[in-house]
């Protein structure tokens, strides 16, 4: 199981990677294999206002459909549209090309309230 030192996660199994002051969002390899394989991913709305915890957006597998929550509060700015004609992608390479969508981020500091690598990674495996 991956678990990139350089992201933050949320309890709920999003990660989240800055980048110029926006969160690029996805979900864990962790979630990815505890759902197994997605056929389906309902993005969120760009223009979207959403606070930390809410839910935002769905993701449907052969096992289950299980929501997705924003980890920090901020504005939907970016959504992967690739995932409509390739949900898959989220299997296949979670932190990567499976991103979900990216917000601007409402208090960057709310995003070093996340837990780290080493954090995330006792809180799956413990």
């Amino acid at each position: 199981m991956q678990i990139p030192d350089d992201l933050r996660y949320s309890s709920d199994h999003e990660w989240v990677r800055l980048e110029d002051g926006k969160a690029r969002i996805g979900i864990t390899d962790y979630a990815q294999d505890a759902l197994g394989d997605v056929v389906f991913v309902d993005l969120p709305e760009v223009g979207a206002a959403v606070s930390a915890g809410q839910s935002i957006s769905e993701v449907e597998s052969t096992k289950s459909v299980s929501d997705i929550y924003a980890p920090v509060g901020g504005t939907v700015v970016e959504v992967n549209a690739d995932l409509a004609d390739n949900p898959e992608r989220l299997n296949e390479d979670p932190y990567g090309e499976g991103w979900i969508f990216v917000l601007t981020v409402d208090d960057p500091a709310a995003v070093d309230g996340l837990l780290d690598a080493a954090a995330y990674r006792a809180l799956v495996e413990g």
